[in-house]
This record gives structure tokens, C-alpha cells and sequence, in this order.
């Protein structure tokens, strides 16, 4: 008898603890895209990409005269010229890619220390709703494949909670 009490008991239990969960979704990007602080990290990114991306198109401009003379090299230059001309092209090729290696590290580099504290500041907006809401779990919108009815959408409340 005993038994089957504790029985009922383990179905019974985990099913009510479940009906009294609390399920939220967000759609933490456009949260994140509404702080103004995105837009000043976003500002920042694009003022160091196109400083990259000019030092990269000078080097590319010296690399196409650099080429254009080796062309223009009659084919009666000494092999030690054209040879010459040839490592220096080498070189400035291996030296531009090197610098697009550099640039593309150092701009993911900043992306990664000017996005982690706005993207602190949103999941600690989320962790406050929630405990303030009593959500059991919050997850990103778009994650699941079926979202019922129940679940509710904390965007809004987020967005209030950041003053957005």
C-alpha cells in the first residue's frame, strides 16, 4: 500500500511542479540592437574597419604598380632583375596578407571587448524579469520548434527593465 502511495506520488509530484513553471521567450538581439551603447560600439567598429580598409587598398594600389613595372620589363631584363622584382612582389603579397590576417583578428578582437559588457547588461536584464516575474526559464526566440500558448514573450519587459 505503501508502495503504490509513494508510486502516485513520483507521477503525480513532477507533473504539478510542471504545470506551475513559468516559460518565457526574448528576442535578446533587438534588445541588444535598441541600446544606444550597440550603436557606439557598431560606430566604433566601422571607424577601425575603414581605417584597416584603406591601408589595405594602399598596399593593394602598391602592389598593382609594383606589378605593372615587373609587366613592363622587357623580356631582355636580366634574369637577376626579373628575379628581383619577383621576390619583391612575394614579399608585398605575403606582407598584404598578413596585414588582412592581422586586421580581421584585431577587428573581431574589438567586436569581442566592446559587445561582452552590452551583452552583460541585456542578460542581466533578463536574469532580473525573471526572478522579478518568477519565470522557471527564459529562452531565446526562434530556439524551440514549438512554442504553446503558455509561454510568454519578455521582450517588452526587458526592453522597460533597460529603459529602452
Amino acid at each position: 500500500m505503501i508502495k503504490k502511495i509513494l508510486v502516485a506520488l513520483a507521477i503525480i509530484l513532477p507533473s504539478v511542479a510542471f504545470a506551475q513553471s513559468k516559460f518565457g521567450v526574448i528576442d535578446a538581439q533587438s534588445v541588444m540592437n535598441l541600446l544606444p551603447e550597440t550603436k557606439a560600439a557598431e560606430e566604433q567598429l566601422a571607424a577601425a574597419s575603414k581605417t584597416y580598409e584603406a591601408e589595405s587598398d594602399k598596399l593593394a594600389e602598391e602592389f598593382t604598380k609594383k606589378q605593372q613595372e615587373y609587366q613592363a620589363l622587357g623580356a631582355d631584363a636580366p634574369a637577376a632583375i626579373r628575379s628581383a622584382r619577383e621576390a619583391e612582389l612575394q614579399e608585398l603579397y605575403t606582407r598584404i596578407e598578413a596585414f588582412q590576417n592581422q586586421a580581421r583578428q584585431d577587428l573581431a578582437r574589438q567586436q569581442q571587448t566592446l559587445m561582452q559588457p552590452i551583452q552583460e547588461k541585456v542578460i542581466n536584464a533578463i536574469k532580473a524579469v525573471g526572478t522579478e516575474q518568477g519565470y522557471t526559464m527564459i529562452f531565446p526566440d526562434g530556439v524551440a520548434f514549438f512554442t504553446g500558448t503558455d509561454v510568454i514573450d519578455v521582450t517588452d519587459a526587458v526592453k522597460a527593465k533597460l529603459g529602452i
